[in-house]
């Protein structure tokens, strides 16, 4: 088993478990090779009703047969895993990369994470869609708004080929109604920096920015969002659908839905009187 094939140190606990259980291996086996007093405490954490402390999946690691690197990469996949917010997610992700083993066996990963590391990647497979694209890096970085470096460009290309999304240009790519990738997090914060950017950039005919403020409850919400969805699949067949001669400009569509407020628990009438 090599553990830089894995981004998740929970699924690895579980097929090296799964592994070792076919010649009679158990919980309890594995806590007295890692020094546990609990027998199933391996179980428990499988199934993610424990974390791992930094010494304890040291532990882990070594009853796991893992040794140098691989227990290095062990103890900081824990790490990332149990991030708390995106800041220390992609300082844990910036450690696992570091890894030459890890870059070796996630060559798709971090290609795809790369794709969304930057605004302009996407724009980039969006503008090789027109039928005045030039692949030529210099024209690129220089058709961008706002322009990127030549340098940028050309290792945007290479992801992009990389990837295999040049040749299919026609095609929308979307990250899905709830993608949960790190680097998806990034790229949408990225995205609405831009938005707000825009606003000043942008002279008004060229951009639209509203937003609607509600109150709803949980029904209302997830009415909302299946409406939302709906309208995201109808505006990427309307794209699929554009005349390829009139494709000469990429356009970026945010979609947000996020709260404002808590839920409102209390049990008290609104007698707030406005004077």
């Amino acid at each position: 088993m090599d553990v830089f094939r894995y981004m998740d140190y929970r699924h690895f606990l579980a097929d090296f478990y799964r592994e070792k259980k076919r010649r009679s291996f158990s919980y309890r086996a594995f806590s007295r090779r890692a020094g546990l007093g609990a027998p199933n405490y391996l179980k428990l954490v499988i199934e993610g009703e424990r974390n791992l402390t930094a010494p304890m999946a040291r532990c882990f690691a070594e009853a796991c047969d893992l040794a140098g690197e691989g227990a290095d990469y062990f103890g900081a996949l824990v790490e990332f895993n149990q991030a708390q917010t995106n800041e220390q997610r992609n300082e844990g992700y910036a450690r696992l990369s570091a890894f030459k083993r890890y870059r070796k066996a996630q060559k798709l990963e971090l290609a795809q994470a790369a794709y969304h590391s930057t605004w302009y990647l996407p724009a980039i497979r969006e503008l090789a869609g027109s039928p005045a694209f030039v692949p030529d890096a210099r024209w690129i970085a220089s058709m961008l708004c706002p322009p990127i470096k030549t340098a940028e460009a050309r290792r945007a290309l290479e992801t992009l080929l990389e990837l295999g999304l040049l040749s299919q240009a026609q095609a929308v790519v979307s990250t899905g109604p709830e993608t949960q990738g790190m680097h998806i997090t990034n790229y949408h914060r990225e995205m609405m920096q831009r938005a707000t950017a825009s606003m000043e950039l942008v002279p008004a005919a060229g951009r639209d920015i509203s937003s609607l403020t509600m109150c709803l409850g949980p029904d209302g919400i997830a009415r909302l969002k299946q409406r939302i969805q709906e309208f995201r699949r109808e505006l990427v067949e309307l794209a699929e659908a554009e005349v390829d001669a009139s494709r000469d400009q990429v356009v970026q569509l945010n979609l947000q839905l996020f709260p404002l407020t808590e839920h409102i628990t209390s049990d008290e009438p609104n007698t707030l009187e406005f004077k």
